[in-house]
Formats: C-alpha cells, structure tokens, sequence
C-alpha cells in the first residue's frame, strides 16, 4: 500500500511552508513516528514525522515552498525493512540493472494552451507594482501560467559585483521564517511612527584623546579633529561584532559582507554631499 505524506497545517492563518531539511534520503525505509523533515512556516519551525513505517520516496526538494495540503513524499508501507546492508546493495544493483534495460525513452511534447503567457492575480500584482511586462517572464506553471515564483524570480536583482568590487561576501538562503520576519519589520517601519532611544555613553577617553592630538592632527591635515572619526570606528567595530547587520537582504538570499563603507554626510561648496568612506 502507498502511503500520500501531505503537509500539515501549522495554524488557521498559514497556507504555505517550506521543506527547509529533508532528515531521510530518497528510498530509504523509515519507522512510524521518526521524523523524516524540517518543515519552515513563517512562524515557527516544525519537526514531521513519518504516518507509517515502510521505503520512503521523496516528492520534492530542500528549499522548495509547498502549499499545506500537498504531497510531500509517498510511503510504500508494504515494504519490509531491510535485513542487511550487503543484501540491500545488491538488490539495488539488480534493480538499477533491470530499470536500465527497460527504461522507455521519454518524449515531451509541449503542449500550448490558453494559460500560457498569463499570470496568475498574485504574480500579475507583483508585476503590476513592479511595472515588468508580461512578456518578459515565462511561465512554469501548468499550461506555461506565470506564477507567484516566475514573478518573484523576474524582479530586479541588486548589482552585487558593484558592491563588492572584488571583496569577498558570504551568501545564504533565509528560511520562510526568516523572510517572513524581514518582510514585517520592513512593513513596521514604513507604516507606523518610529521611536527612536537614546543612551547614555561615557565620553571621557575620547575627549582626553581629542585633546591630546586635536593640535597635531589641525597642523598636519588642515581641518579640525572632530568626533565623526570616533563614531565611525565605532560603527565598524560594532558591524565586526554583529554581521548579521552588516548584511543585505536579496530576494530570498541573505547577503553578508566582511567589509564596511560608511557614508558620512560632509557641507561642501555646493551643499550637502554624502561620499562613502570605502574600507
């Protein structure tokens, strides 16, 4: 008997996860209740485990968004567990044998249909608000539909290799959660009033270093010793601390960096300029 593993709901409000780390391989026999994937909603992350035991077969990938309700992995429950590694090898040697033999040879034919080239109200949205043609995006859903993903993938990526110019960056894929979490803050931010706090510092050390040098640096460089140089340094040794904020977020794709450059608003000639102090 084949088992249908479908996602669960993780709550009223959620109709989409993410398989963020599939903990069996395809073909592998599982037992009932072992947990064989990491589910990501944009709430939490949960553990799913198997309904029955029996030789697993996977439905989709690591990293794919599934709708709840969709099948994720089928169970052949009539399967027995193996008895021994050695025999198990060599029924799958025979069984690739057998599967190469009489393995058919495949033709697609695509099929062109009304839907092709027509976005779905979600992707038509997306498309909309980014004003990106329609014609510039090509459809992977049934019947070549445009769907909220071929949108997703269509939008403007930031020029990264501008950025970066040769440096190094570090990137990762956030989890649901993660992209939820950045989409609301983003949300927050633009949508309501912001408050801003204040603390207190002891200033002390930089106002005898100041002084110590103040002259020196005023003969030597022309301009006065100031304390943007101070708040600077101290902004880049908090970024070291913390890279999580000296990162950028890219589509799904969280983009950190080992470098910092600080833009510090100056009053010249002509106004107010912001160059960047490159590292």
């Amino acid at each position: 008997m084949i088992l249908e593993m479908k996602v669960p709901s993780p709550g009223e409000s959620i109709s989409e996860v993410e398989i963020a780390q599939w903990l069996v391989k395809d073909g592998d026999y599982v037992k009932k209740d072992q947990t064989i994937a990491e589910v990501d909603s944009d709430k939490a992350t949960l553990d799913l485990p198997a309904e029955q035991s029996g030789v697993i077969t996977l439905k989709v990938n690591e990293g794919d968004a599934v709708d709840v309700g969709a099948v994720i992995c089928l169970i052949d429950t009539s399967a027995k567990a193996p008895i021994s590694n050695d025999i198990k090898s060599t029924e799958k040697i025979v069984e690739k044998t057998i599967q190469k033999q009489s393995e058919p040879i495949e033709t697609k034919i695509e099929v062109s249909s009304f839907a092709s080239g027509t976005p779905s109200p979600a992707a038509a949205k997306i498309l909309d608000e980014k004003k990106i043609p329609v014609s510039n995006v090509s459809g992977s859903g049934r019947g070549g539909r445009i769907t909220k993903d071929d949108a997703l993938k269509a939008l403007p990526k930031v020029d990264v290799d501008t950025i970066v110019k040769g440096r190094s960056i570090e990137s990762k894929k956030l989890s649901l959660l993660r992209r939820k979490v950045a989409q609301r803050l983003v949300a927050v931010k633009n949508q309501t009033a912001m408050l801003t706090t204040f603390n207190e510092v002891n200033m002390t050390p930089i106002f005898d270093l100041r002084k110590q040098y103040k002259e020196e640096f005023k003969e030597k460089h022309g301009v006065g010793l100031g304390f943007m140089s101070f708040f600077t340094k101290a902004t880049v040794q908090a970024l070291k601390d913390f890279p999580d904020v000296n990162s950028m977020i890219d589509g799904d794709q969280q983009i950190k960096y080992d470098f910092s450059d600080i833009s510090i608003a100056v009053s010249g000639p002509k106004g107010l300029m912001v160059p960047v102090v490159r590292d």
